[in-house]
């Protein structure tokens, strides 16, 4: 399978389950190369937010806790440092702060920026998988390097039972070159 098809496949499992809801900028309107990997997903179950990023994560924080598993789409790693505080601070210490009497699961679902055929500058294209790893100790960071990689990466992810959320992280040039 090709990469990009892999992930529709894989946003098209998330959808099935009753739980899952997908927010972030361009989930429901076109907008990024992610956007086309949602057109199987019942509109219902995408929720179309403001470009506020810090806002976003403490969205997909609240609405962890309420049991729903949020897929909360970052389309850049670089635009996910916004929400760096609510992601470090809150999701990821949410079960150690509460001796383990939360357990929240979230899916965060971003990229690295693509450089071709276009190179879109270097606010688009940051990897920090390294800094995120370093920074999350209960949230499992996992690089989608082939396509073979993905759909267990995003099952894993919704079908974990550890408590733990996870973020995936996709490779924008590889949508049409793998």
């Amino acid at each position: 399978m090709k990469y990009f098809d892999e992930l529709k496949r894989a946003m098209t499992f998330l959808s099935q389950d009753p739980r899952t809801i997908f927010i972030g900028q361009a989930v429901a309107v076109a907008g990024t190369a992610m956007t086309n990997t949602l057109t199987d997903v019942p509109r219902d179950r995408l929720l179309e937010l403001p470009v506020a990023e810090e806002m976003q994560m403490g969205m997909t924080t609240g609405m962890a806790l309420t049991g729903l598993v949020p897929i909360s789409i970052f389309p850049r790693l670089n635009f996910l440092l916004c929400a760096i505080g609510q992601l470090v601070n809150h999701l990821d210490k949410i079960q150690v702060m509460s001796n383990s009497g939360f357990k929240t699961k979230a899916i965060i679902r971003t990229g690295i920026g693509s450089e071709r055929p276009l190179h879109p500058q270097h606010q688009h294209v940051g990897d920090f998988t390294g800094a995120l790893r370093s920074m999350c100790k209960t949230i499992e960071v996992i690089r989608l390097e082939e396509p073979k990689d993905i759909f267990p990466a995003y099952e894993l992810a919704l079908l974990r039972d550890d408590g733990r959320s996870t973020i995936v992280v996709e490779y924008g040039d590889y949508y049409g070159e793998k």
